[in-house]
């Protein structure tokens, strides 16, 4: 059910005046990237990976939109306010993967009451998609996945990130909606300096992008991506938000937007020269009108003293990284080498991604033991299964979670069928919190790289692909079979570490399936291995996911194969396939230290490095 959390506006101080004004640099410009004389510091911050300071923190993958977040809260903003207002410039900065065409998870620490809240923003499928849409009717087998299936309207999933931002200001936030959208108005208007992640991701998706009539034009004028130090402005993403701005999301699930998008999915504005089938969708202006996001209970699970708070499902995140973290806890760490405590954490995630398969959809249309996944005498039991001396052999079955006691004798095994790991790797993520001590985890996304490759003509955003998350073949007893109405199963992990109480560390990461694990290392180098924060986000990452190898960055594999031979490890390397970038997540972290000390933390090297920056450094020294 979702509940509404309305209260007055607290509009902030003066200094709001200034921030919200919209700016008329680059107005009337072309879309686009266009060479321009102005490129420089002005308009493109340094990036900080780290920064160490109080009154407040913001931290993301791009210097623009964590700049845009610290001047909320340098204006009186609150948490919330920021991280809606940091997520509205990642729709410019970052349009390959967030905006207002996808939807996401939002993790939320109240300060006044010491709880934590939820929002589900997963997009949804449209209710009469049939259980058979990801099949070609030409063979009766499935559409290949990429770049077919992404490349798609049936690839199309009800947008829920623009429901997130507005019922997240509605219940916690200081701004209303215009305020929130007014920075990163600007920023599509003036522009931002196209580095060389955006050029790349550009031109890798050139032929999907061509596969349409409208997204050439902004994406590759002239037909090549946009040149790195080019500028690149979204004037029609600025007039959307302006849109939005006045009428509220409801323009967007509602009235002419809604319609040009319903549109869009039915009738794909398909190129003639395209060699695609870009399938049309089933999506309807009613699936539009009746999306909700939905305000949950979080996850909880206690780690080694720590309470650490997720997303319940339709994300598997909080329940599976929950549940890995129950199992490592049966083990004493501290007193391993460190080729026998990644062993047990291999083992560990590949235990919990058994259970994830068998057991965790939407719980809308599928029964899922959450109690029993977060159980620590379930993970007692599971526990049994790792073999001290030998890596997994092949795929682990399901625990029975009808039957089990924390015993190791006699646990009950449930099959379950392989399934093919088709989430994609390009998400994005933002970890914020103010003077206040409010906190913001929150992961958002339009699945592949550039989402279904659509953009929605005129409005200057781009449509998810996030129904390719479903299984594409239907399967009675599998918890994300397709169903008209439902949510697919999403793997993203925004979560709030507290000790006694109050936050300890904030983090998440975006990089498909790989976003459990990656969360889930970080907590295991930051609290069994004693990591401090920075070195636990900048660690060589592995993925191990319930399968007969483990995909790890190079760098992991250089630094740790020897340590992880005797147990018979196979290590592949990362970037091997479509689901599998050459990096591992791109995470953010915040931790807080004592007297209101914030550490905030960003990616280094991957995907380019991020940006972390606190309302006031700490002095050096």
């Amino acid at each position: 059910m979702r509940h509404h959390h309305r209260r007055p506006h607290r509009r902030p101080a003066a200094a709001l005046a200034a921030l919200t004004a919209l700016s008329v640099a680059g107005a009337g410009l072309a879309a686009g990237a266009v060479d321009s004389a102005v490129a420089g510091e002005k308009y493109y911050p340094t990036k900080t990976p780290t920064s160490v300071g109080y009154g407040g923190a913001v931290t993301s993958v791009d210097p623009e939109a964590s700049k845009i977040g610290i001047e909320v809260l340098k204006a009186g903003g609150n948490a919330v306010d920021a991280a809606v207002a940091t997520a509205a410039a990642l729709g410019v900065t970052e349009p390959y993967s967030a905006g207002l065409g996808g939807g996401g998870f939002f993790v939320y620490y109240d300060a006044k009451t010491g709880e934590v809240h939820t929002l589900d923003g997963r997009e949804e499928a449209p209710r009469d998609m049939p259980h058979d849409a990801f099949i070609d009717p030409a063979t009766g087998q499935p559409y290949r996945f990429t770049p077919e299936l992404v490349t798609s309207g049936v690839s199309v999933g009800v947008p829920g990130s623009p429901a997130t931002w507005e019922d997240a200001l509605e219940a916690w936030g200081s701004y209303d909606l215009a305020e929130a959208l007014a920075p990163a108005t600007r920023l599509a208007d003036r522009g931002f300096i196209v580095d060389q992640t955006f050029h790349d991701q550009t031109a890798d998706n050139a032929k999907r992008f061509e596969a349409y009539t409208t997204t050439p034009e902004l994406f590759l004028p002239g037909g090549e991506a946009p040149a790195v130090g080019s500028v690149f402005r979204n004037p029609d993403l600025a007039d959307t938000y302006r849109l939005l701005s006045r009428k509220g999301m409801k323009a967007f699930y509602r009235g002419r937007l809604a319609t040009e998008i319903v549109h869009a999915v039915q009738h794909p504005p398909k190129s003639p020269d395209t060699t695609l089938p870009v399938m049309p969708g089933y999506m309807k202006v009613r699936d539009l009108k009746k999306y909700d996001a939905i305000f949950q209970d979080p996850t909880h699970s206690d780690y080694r003293g720590y309470d650490v708070y997720g997303m319940a499902p339709v994300s598997s995140g909080g329940s599976t990284v929950g549940e890995a973290l129950n199992i490592l806890e049966q083990f004493d760490t501290s007193t391993m080498d460190v080729g026998a405590q990644l062993h047990h954490y291999l083992w560990s995630t590949a235990l919990a991604f058994a259970d994830r398969g068998a057991y965790v959809g939407d719980p809308a249309y599928v029964d899922v033991p959450l109690e029993d996944l977060l159980s620590d005498t379930f993970a007692a039991e599971r526990a049994c299964e790792i073999d001290p001396d030998h890596a997994t052999t092949g795929t682990l079955p399901a625990q029975d979670v009808g039957s089990y006691d924390g015993v190791c004798a006699g646990a009950t095994a449930r099959s379950a069928a392989a399934q093919k790991d088709t989430e994609n790797v390009e998400t994005t993520n933002l970890t914020v919190t103010d003077k206040w001590g409010n906190v913001v985890e929150y992961t958002l996304t339009i699945e592949q790289t550039g989402g279904s490759g659509m953009l929605v003509e005129d409005r200057g955003f781009l449509l998810n692909n996030e129904l390719t998350d479903f299984s594409a073949v239907w399967n009675a007893e599998d918890p994300n079979r397709i169903e008209g109405g439902k949510r697919p199963r999403s793997s993203m992990s925004p979560t709030i570490v507290l000790e006694d109480g109050k936050p300890f560390l904030a983090l998440g990461s975006p990089g498909g399936s790989t976003i459990i694990t990656t969360v889930t290392q970080m907590l295991f180098n930051r609290i069994d291995r004693g990591m401090n924060i920075e070195a636990a986000l900048a660690e060589p990452r592995a993925s191990q996911r319930n399968t007969t190898s483990v995909t790890a960055e190079p760098e992991f594999i250089a630094e740790y194969a020897g340590a992880l031979a005797p147990y018979g490890w196979v290590l592949k390397k990362s970037g091997d396939s479509f689901t599998s970038a050459a990096e591992i997540g791109a995470a953010t972290a915040v931790e807080f230290g004592p007297d209101g000390l914030l550490t905030a933390v960003s990616e280094p090297t991957r995907r380019g490095g991020g940006s972390a920056l606190v309302v006031s450094e700490a002095p050096v020294g």
